[in-house]
């Protein structure tokens, strides 16, 4: 979602506003099939590059992690940045503000330093230029989920509730919830997490709830 308001794809940010499945969308325009006809291995192919181009991956890379020689893992990037120009342009332009500046930044402007993004060192170069793919997109994530959960801490203590944010994993939070407060709790997190930054494209939150993390899931 963050690489989509970034970037400014349009296909991306239809799919998103649709509510559809994000890779089996991406899929469906990389291996130019109707939606309704993208396989499950069509629909990994296309969460791994989507992920992997976030993370720098290589030709190598991506046919180690789906098992499928290097021409065609080549030929799958190709046809990605093919299919969504505005991303290729955003990861070309953030690479060259590295380049330049020394560093990357959130949307909100926290920075990552990227010291080796010229170094003479291919090692350390391309472990820079990997960080400075990634950051803007993972430190933006990081941010807004750092913004949702002080507004529930918020909204917790000022409605006197008992219920308790006890964890956070990626993108997701865990709750230590009175029964009683379920209702409430459900109407803050909702809020506060949907609302957590303004992008152009909706933040969708799932909540579910258990007696367990386990059952919860």
């Amino acid at each position: 979602r963050i690489v989509a308001h970034v970037c400014g794809d349009e296909r991306m940010i239809e799919t998103f506003k649709n509510h559809e499945d994000i890779h089996a969308a991406m899929a469906a325009h990389i291996f130019g099939v109707p939606q309704d006809e993208v396989t499950k291995e069509m629909r990994r192919s296309a969460k791994t590059v989507n992920f992997g181009i976030l993370y720098g991956i290589s030709a190598f890379g991506l046919s180690d992690r789906l098992q499928i020689p290097q021409k065609d893992a080549r030929q799958l990037i190709e046809d990605y940045f093919k299919s969504f120009p505005k991303i290729s342009n955003y990861l070309t332009e953030t690479m060259e503000f590295a380049r330049k500046n020394l560093y990357v930044e959130t949307l909100l402007g926290r920075r990552r330093y990227i010291r080796d993004i010229n170094s003479q060192n291919a090692i350390l170069r391309k472990a820079a230029e990997r960080n400075a793919i990634n950051a803007p997109i993972q430190g933006t994530a990081a941010d807004m989920i750092k913004m949702a959960m002080i507004a529930i801490w918020h909204d917790l203590r000022e409605q006197h509730l008992q219920s308790k944010m006890v964890l956070q994993v990626h993108d997701e939070l865990v709750f230590d919830a009175l029964q009683t407060e379920l209702d409430t709790l459900r109407q803050i997190v909702e809020k506060r997490m949907s609302g957590a930054m303004q992008l152009s494209v909706p933040l969708d939150v799932d909540i579910n709830s258990g007696s367990s993390w386990f059952e919860a899931h």
